[in-house]
């Protein structure tokens, strides 16, 4: 995965749209990279991680999770299969951490990403 990675997914946050759409997208974004078969979200939602939007050919020999926060709190996980950097992966996790929220409890307050 090349360090252009964090700003493909930049772009496609900065395009906007729905939670899913992002989510979608950036998954689709990161499969395209050189050396990346394949990329998943998780969510977490009461303990128990669910795979949410993936892209590409899994290959779970090769497969990288690196954990979503928001604000602190445990969210969901990035997975990914094939080459990468850590210090990328971090960044596109921070990226997408306000779209990952599953049963977030906003307390009736509308939320705003």
């Amino acid at each position: 995965m090349s360090t252009g990675s964090a700003a493909a997914v930049e772009r496609v946050v900065a395009e906007g749209g729905d939670a899913d759409d992002i989510l979608r997208a950036t998954v689709s974004a990161l499969a395209e990279q050189a050396g990346v078969a394949w990329a998943g979200i998780a969510f977490l939602d009461g303990g128990v991680f669910g795979l949410g939007p993936a892209a590409g050919v899994a290959d779970e020999s090769r497969r990288t999770r690196t954990q979503i926060l928001f604000q602190g709190t445990l969210v969901g996980e990035l997975w990914l299969d094939g080459e990468h950097e850590q210090a990328e992966l971090d960044r596109i996790a921070a990226l997408v951490a306000p779209y990952v929220l599953i049963g977030w409890d906003t307390d009736g307050e509308i939320w705003d990403p």
